[in-house]
């Protein structure tokens, strides 16, 4: 199945004269290779709530997986939208990305088993899981896994400073 295109826009008001739009494609690929990410939830009073993640991409998705228990899942249990971030810490160089979108249950064994082999090609065996009864299990326990796909997604260019937006 082929991933969904993007509308692409750069922002002139956050962008250098000279700044171009940058390429979903080159976004996508370092959404794929990022090995740290930033989620972001609110929790069900309504504070944030930011921890760092592992993910995957696959078929045009960021999956990430949390045990059942933990805060992240208890916030995506009342309120499924959420933000992932990735990037670099240097202020003039680099891509800084921002997804946006809702977070849904992956319960499909098939599915489930096509993202943990994607977790231990990317991770290593290390992150090697058992599928079974729709969730990930391993040594410390259950995961249940999430599928994350853009609804909008932002490229924050650095050196020569441009944001661009994408739009599924």
């Amino acid at each position: 199945m082929a991933e969904p295109r993007p509308t692409t826009e750069l922002d002139p008001r956050y962008s250098d004269p000279d700044a171009v739009p940058t390429d979903w494609s080159e976004a996508r690929a370092l959404l794929a290779a990022a090995e740290l990410y930033w989620l972001s939830t609110v929790r069900p009073d309504g504070r944030p709530h930011v921890t760092p993640l592992l993910c995957v991409w696959l078929d045009g998705a960021l999956f990430f997986c949390t045990g059942p228990e933990e805060r992240k899942a208890g916030n995506l249990a009342a309120n499924p939208n959420c933000v992932l971030t990735t990037g670099t810490n240097a202020l003039r160089e680099g891509l800084d990305l921002v997804v946006e979108g809702a977070a849904l249950p992956v319960t499909d064994d098939g599915r489930l088993r096509r993202v943990a082999a994607a977790y231990e090609e990317k991770y290593g065996s290390g992150w090697r899981f058992e599928v079974r009864d729709g969730a990930f299990h391993h040594d410390a326990g259950t995961a249940l896994v999430f599928e994350v796909a853009p609804g909008t997604a932002f490229g924050f260019r650095k050196g020569t400073y441009g944001q661009t937006r994408w739009r599924f």
